[in-house]
């Protein structure tokens, strides 16, 4: 199983030197992913998700660019890889947003996962210009499309949603087939698409039971169960000492070890933490890596 840590691109300790001083610390610790996310906006007033409504975090009030972050993050690494988790994909354009991970899968040297989901944000998608029906069917086309932007010249596309006039697009990414693409999704509807459409799993740890059941429905739509990547992401902070009440995979770097066996009982590739919501600071969350890599 591999490990890696989110970027700090959003809340108390989001910053240029702090982004540097992760990049630069997870490969020397031997990490082998880093990962940023996207948030358009952080409207002041409530939300709404899932029927319920609620105030936005404090570490959405301030969010880098992802792909600009992955772009500085680059510059400053050599081997780790470095991911989306996740870009809200309809919010984009895919001929631009495919050229722009083909951009920065030729600055990394073909070290670049594009973590992709459908956005639930209404405000978000108003923003950006683009109805929420646009969801679902939309998501699967606009993936469709990417994919052809990454092919061979020329290129075209001829969607519902999404055309591609046939056209030289380039750069190429450097890794075959485009980057890798793991899609952050909940309902059992849009886990099964990502696994019809021959994409990874980047399911975020709520509980172990919804993380069992997310895992077990992708696996069983899998046309070859057990090959598609599960990359799992944990907003949790682990913690300089050991504490009672703890959330999944979080705690001391000791607590966490005894709770990876979960993972690989579920074929779970790869895991990775977000510090942002319960924030460390940057030499903190290097510190107690250091020490889980060390046990397991």
């Amino acid at each position: 199983m591999k490990f890696g840590l989110s970027l700090p691109t959003g809340g108390r300790y989001a910053s240029p030197e702090a982004i540097a001083q992760i990049a630069e610390g997870a490969e020397r610790i031997g990490l082998s992913s880093l990962w940023t996310f996207e948030r358009l906006l952080s409207p002041t007033g409530l939300v709404s998700m899932g029927g319920q409504e609620f105030p936005m975090m404090e570490p959405y009030n301030t969010v880098y660019s992802p792909l600009e972050v992955l772009g500085f993050a680059a510059a400053k690494t050599s081997r780790i890889r470095l991911g989306t988790s996740i870009i809200s994909a309809l919010l984009h354009n895919p001929a631009a947003l495919g050229r722009s991970f083909a951009t920065l899968d030729r600055l990394s040297g073909g070290r670049i996962v594009a973590g992709l989901g459908q956005g639930w944000m209404r405000e978000e998608f108003e923003a950006a210009g683009v109805p929420v029906s646009r969801q679902g069917a939309g998501f699967a086309e606009f993936v469709q499309a990417m994919r052809a932007a990454w092919g061979p010249d020329p290129v075209s596309f001829d969607g519902r949603f999404f055309k591609i006039a046939e056209s030289r697009l380039n750069p190429k990414p450097v890794q075959d087939g485009g980057p890798p693409i793991v899609v952050g999704a909940v309902a059992p509807i849009s886990i099964r698409r990502a696994a019809r459409l021959g994409l990874g799993f980047n399911p975020v740890l709520m509980s172990w039971e919804a993380l069992e059941e997310a895992v077990t429905t992708f696996r069983e739509a899998e046309s070859d169960p057990g090959s598609l990547p599960v990359v799992v992401r944990v907003n949790n902070s682990l913690k300089d000492r050991p504490v009672d009440d703890r959330p999944p995979l979080g705690g001391s770097a000791d607590q966490v070890a005894e709770d990876l066996h979960r993972l690989r009982a579920l074929e779970v590739d790869e895991v990775f933490w977000s510090m942002d919501y319960d924030p460390v600071p940057p030499d903190a969350q290097l510190e107690r890596m250091t020490e889980l890599l060390k046990i397991v």
